[in-house]
């Protein structure tokens, strides 16, 4: 037998230490060191159910060399620069890059607009919105060279594994600098740290094979002719033609929506969630997922929890979202006179706090459809943001209560230390927030209490607001062609549509218009 298949536990020590892990891997097949040729680690994950948490290991054996394609060969791309068919694509989050990558694998020419500023230049950006509290609404945690993710943690983990190839779009990751480690681990994570290199190497990737990235082009209309998307039109006046548009704009490009609008292209308003950051710890996060205190070896430890909530409109649930063990909370405003957070975590997870989005499932019934139409959940959005700006003292100061005095509806006189750069004011987060939130954050919070001893005490805190967890609005596509059902040519993608919810599924996503794009072309 020339291959060995072998699942197995380890405890950490031994499984993160590579020739201890080696080891055991040969001595459940049966086999003596030199007796393999080739370990192959298929996936790493932590068991911590019992009281000794272990790493659960799965991996294949060869005795001989293994074949060549066991990891996927690198996609070799084309040049397309003379290429007689384009594809305008907005937005250079994951999104529009893999979708410029899958359009030149498929000889289509991508022309990608940015409305940001490249990772390097980015970079600058959000200094001034974290020392010096200035939002540039077009270079931001949302906005500019790959998209939201780019410096808001780097997570990779998807349940859309029906909507794609996942493992491709994680070989693509590694072939433009990722670590290989995203191919086995259970919940793969890039780190903000790291992610800003391998976005610049898929910007490479585009450039160097006849397609183009414009940095700072914004768009402000789409080109259309008889009912068909046939360009885009940037706000210094220029018009760029093509045979294809697809609209990768992001969650928060909120001028994309009213600009369809205004041009009569169809939206929809769509369920959403919002609430708070909260923040604890690393320490009583490990301790509660791991049964002791020094962690060891194993990384940060993080969760995941979900309750129903009763209150007005009926049941809603209450849920974490974007849990960042081992990181920092992040200004994530487009706009001056909006407060927003979000969660980030460096590669290692070595930060003293753990963060988590806490937020309330916002249904239709929950918005104002009557006065804003499907720009209502949009309009909420921003009414609590501007509202938490306001009452924060109009700077990038985020309103926040310790976690056991907001359950107690007591305002804080005190805050703790944060990770979160611009600096917290103490606010009662029921003010921000409104009742019915308010009250359906408490009975989540009372039920993760229940689940992880300590949770809800004074020695965490609640950060506001965490708002852009989705896009609050859908822009519909024909679920054949991937096209908009009014406009063709036009192929709404991604988070900014409705159709994702994290870099994996958004590259996914994208690659998934291209191949779209490339079919009715072909036709």
């Amino acid at each position: 037998m020339d291959k060995y298949e072998v699942e197995l536990v380890l405890a950490p020590a031994e499984a993160y230490d590579e020739l201890a892990r080696y080891r055991a891997l040969l001595q459940a097949a049966g086999l003596k060191p030199g007796q393999a040729d080739f370990v192959h680690l298929l996936r790493r994950s932590i068991d911590a159910r019992g009281r000794n948490v272990g790493v659960r290991l799965r991996a294949d054996i060869y005795r001989t060399p293994p074949p060549r394609e066991l990891f996927g060969p690198w996609v070799q791309y084309q040049d397309v620069s003379q290429a007689k068919q384009s594809a305008v694509i907005v937005g250079a989050g994951p999104a529009g890059l893999f979708a410029a990558l899958r359009c030149i694998e498929l000889g289509i020419r991508p022309v990608v607009l940015e409305r940001g500023k490249d990772v390097r230049s980015r970079r600058r950006d959000l200094a001034a919105l974290n020392k010096e509290h200035i939002v540039d609404p077009d270079s931001n945690y949302c906005f500019g060279e790959g998209g939201a993710g780019t410096y808001s943690d780097g997570k990779l983990y998807t349940r859309s594994k029906k909507r794609g190839d996942v493992q491709r779009v994680l070989r693509l990751l590694v072939q433009h600098g990722a670590t290989p480690e995203i191919l086995v681990d259970a919940h793969p994570h890039i780190g903000t740290n790291k992610l800003p290199t391998v976005v610049q190497a898929l910007r490479q990737s585009i450039v160097d094979h006849g397609g183009e990235v414009r940095f700072e082009a914004r768009m402000t209309e789409l080109l259309l002719d008889g009912g068909r998307a046939r360009g885009a039109v940037l706000a210094d006046g220029t018009s760029i033609e093509a045979d294809a548009v697809i609209l990768a704009t992001g969650h928060s490009a909120r001028d994309i929506y009213e600009l369809l609008l205004r041009q009569k292209v169809r939206i929809e308003a769509k369920p959403f969630a919002l609430g708070v950051r909260v923040e604890h710890q690393q320490s009583l996060i490990d301790q509660a997922q791991y049964h002791r205190t020094d962690r060891g070896q194993l990384p940060a430890a993080s969760y995941a929890l979900v309750q129903q909530t009763d209150g007005p409109g009926g049941q809603r649930g209450v849920f974490s979202f974007c849990m960042c063990p081992g990181g920092f909370i992040v200004p994530a405003a487009t706009a001056q006179g909006e407060v927003v957070v979000n969660g980030m975590s460096p590669s290692r997870r070595d930060s003293r706090f753990a963060n988590s989005g806490i937020v309330v499932a916002i249904e239709p019934e929950d918005m104002d459809l009557k006065r804003h139409g499907v720009l209502a959940g949009l309009k909420l959005q921003q009414e609590i943001e501007q509202r938490a700006c306001q009452l924060a003292g109009n700077t990038q100061l985020a309103p926040a209560q310790l976690l056991g005095d907001f359950m107690q509806r007591k305002t804080s006189r005190s805050l703790l230390e944060t990770s979160y750069q611009p600096g917290l004011t103490s606010l009662p987060m029921d003010e921000v927030l409104g009742p019915n939130l308010a009250n359906r954050l408490r009975q989540g919070f009372q039920a993760f209490g229940r689940k992880i001893p300590g949770y809800t005490t004074n020695a965490a805190q609640i950060v506001g607001v965490e708002s852009r967890t989705s896009a609050p609005v859908r822009i519909p596509r024909d679920p054949a062609t991937l096209q908009h059902p009014e406009v063709a040519g036009l192929y709404p993608c991604g988070e900014g549509a409705g159709f994702a919810g994290g870099i994996v599924s958004a590259a996914m996503d994208g690659e998934r218009c291209a191949e779209a794009i490339a079919v009715q072309l072909s036709r």
